[in-house]
């Protein structure tokens, strides 16, 4: 008979676990790789000739990793064009786009940390597929 793992090992496991299906935007898309107590890891890739909304969060920071492309980003209002293994900070509150000006798509990997870490805590003011907050 197998021994029952120690409830700390248990606790672990649920705290860090990966998920993995692509969810598909009309930018292109993102895959959640890793959640944790207060992390949450993705893979997002943006299309050619697309962008995500202009957007902020209350309870979240980000820290981007470019993979490949050479995404334009907008944090704060500062426009910069990247090239792979840039980083970007994304404070929480400040508002923040990832575009795609090139011809190849563009593959970030995003690294959330904070209480919470969810799509409801996205504010968008502007979005070119008609979901920005009509506050």
């Amino acid at each position: 008979m197998a021994a029952k793992p120690a409830p700390r090992a248990r606790a672990a496991s649920r705290a860090s676990r990966p998920a993995g299906r692509f969810e598909r935007r009309p930018w292109g898309g993102f895959e959640t790789l890793q959640v944790g107590a207060g992390y949450k890891v993705k893979r997002l890739v943006v299309r050619p000739g697309h962008r995500i909304s202009l957007q902020r969060h209350r309870y979240r920071a980000e820290h981007w990793v470019v993979v490949a492309g050479a995404p334009r980003v907008v944090v704060e209002g500062t426009k910069r064009r990247l090239k792979p293994r840039a980083t970007v900070e994304v404070p929480r509150g400040a508002w923040h786009r990832i575009e795609n000006p090139g011809r190849r798509q563009v593959v970030i990997i995003e690294v959330q940390h904070g209480p919470r870490l969810d799509e409801r805590d996205i504010i968008r003011r502007h979005d070119d597929y008609g979901r920005a907050d009509r506050r």
